[in-house]
This record gives structure tokens, C-alpha cells and sequence, in this order.
């Protein structure tokens, strides 16, 4: 009876043991596929924010569809930091970046043209074009050095100009031929990580924060977007900000 008893004690640990090991093994496992996969997570969030964009542009909510690329702006910083921070670059993250990186500075920045006649038709396909081959061809091979300029800052430079001027399409139709020129010119441009240690960031600051007190009638959009631009700003250069996968 003893023995008995002491056999079943044994087994009874033995299997609280293994359920104890085994809950911590799925513990330690479920934290590897949330380090793996945070930033791959926010790459998905970005290309989210990009189908809600076009969406919105589709159904002829501009202003909704300008917020929506700048927070995909937002996203696509945070993926690269994050990635870098918890070592977790990789081939599928390089994929989905790229893949959101095409749905919202390609496709979704380009619906902000408002197509509305032929040639606002053939400028949105140059602009789609244009960011294809950027993310497709375009490696300087120099560290801290881009060949072209990125997308997601000429999107960025859209949205923002399409909400400070109220959907002008004149200036909008303007920095879209600058920025297809700039994306596809062979000029290189320093990474975020060498702009972080220049002085001259803090010129760029200024003159941003000039242009808003300028305004002639600073409404309550334009105050909310000059808050907004102090806000990229300081997500702009913060150290964690820029990666590269």
C-alpha cells in the first residue's frame, strides 16, 4: 500500500514537473515568435493604414487619406527601429516592408493626386512606377547612403503639402514631377543615422516651424498639423528611429 502510494506521489510530481517545464517552454516560445514578429506586425499595420487610404481616396475623403500615409510614415519608422532593437532583421520582414511600402507610398500616395483627367492619370502611374523601381533596383551599396530618394519621405512631403494647401492640385501636381524625379535621379542621400548627428537637422526644424507661423490665416487644421510636424520631427531623429533591414 505504501509503495502504492509512493509510486502514484512520484508520478503525480512527474507530471506536475512536466506541465510546469512545459507551460514555461510555451511561455519562452510565445515571447521568441512576439520578438521575431513585432516588427513584421508593424510592417502589416503600415500596409493596413495604406488599404484604408486608398479606400478613403476612393470614396473622396482626401483629408482622411492624407492622415492615413502619414501614419503609415509613422509605422514604417517604428518597423526598422524595432527590428534593429530586438535583432530581428530578416528576409520575410525585408518582403513585407517592401510590400507595405508599395501599397502605401506607392499606390495610396498616388491616389492623393485626385485623378481626374488624362494627364493626372498618366502622372499617378509615373509616380507608382517610379516607386516600383526605387524598391526594386535601387541599392547604393555605400553604408548610411541611399541612391534616390526613399519613398515613404516623398510621400510624406505629399500628404503634408496636400494639407497644408487645402488639395491644391497645382502644387500637388508640381511636387509629384519633383519627387518622380528625385526617387528615380542616381543622387545619393544620407541615411537618417547621419542626419541624427548633423546640425543642420535643426535648420530644417526651424524653417518647418517659420512656414506654420507664417501662415496668413492659421486655422485650426493648420495648428493641428503644425503640432503634427513637431511630432514627426522629434520620431524623425530620435536615435531608435532609423533601420534599414
Amino acid at each position: 500500500m505504501i509503495m502504492v502510494l509512493l509510486t502514484s506521489s512520484s508520478g503525480f510530481f512527474q507530471c506536475t514537473k512536466k506541465l510546469f517545464l512545459s507551460d514555461r517552454a510555451t511561455e519562452l516560445q510565445i515571447k521568441e515568435f512576439a520578438r521575431k514578429n513585432a516588427a513584421n506586425a508593424l510592417s502589416v499595420a503600415n500596409m493596413v493604414m495604406g488599404m484604408a487610404s486608398i479606400l478613403s481616396s476612393l470614396n473622396g475623403h482626401h483629408h482622411a487619406a492624407c492622415w492615413l500615409v502619414l501614419i503609415g510614415y509613422l509605422l514604417d519608422l517604428a518597423d526598422g527601429a524595432v527590428a534593429r532593437q530586438l535583432n530581428a532583421c530578416s528576409a520575410l520582414g525585408a518582403k513585407l516592408d517592401d510590400f507595405a511600402d508599395f501599397t502605401t507610398f506607392g499606390i495610396a500616395t498616388s491616389l492623393l493626386l485626385r485623378t481626374s483627367d488624362l494627364l493626372d492619370n498618366i502622372l499617378c502611374m509615373c509616380y507608382v512606377l517610379s516607386v516600383f523601381v526605387r524598391l526594386c533596383f535601387f541599392s547604393s551599396g555605400i553604408p548610411f547612403m541611399y541612391r534616390g530618394l526613399p519613398c515613404i519621405y516623398s510621400s510624406a512631403i505629399l500628404a503634408s503639402a496636400s494639407l497644408l494647401s487645402g488639395g491644391s492640385m497645382a502644387l500637388l501636381r508640381v511636387i509629384a514631377v519633383a519627387m518622380i524625379l528625385f526617387m528615380i535621379s542616381q543622387n545619393f542621400y544620407p541615411h537618417d543615422r547621419v542626419l541624427e548627428s548633423q546640425a543642420w537637422k535643426k535648420v530644417v526644424y526651424a524653417g518647418g516651424k517659420v512656414i506654420f507661423k507664417n501662415l496668413r490665416i492659421l486655422t485650426r487644421t493648420a495648428k493641428t498639423n503644425q503640432c503634427f510636424y513637431c511630432y514627426l520631427f522629434l520620431m524623425k531623429f530620435e536615435p531608435l528611429t532609423a533601420c534599414v533591414y
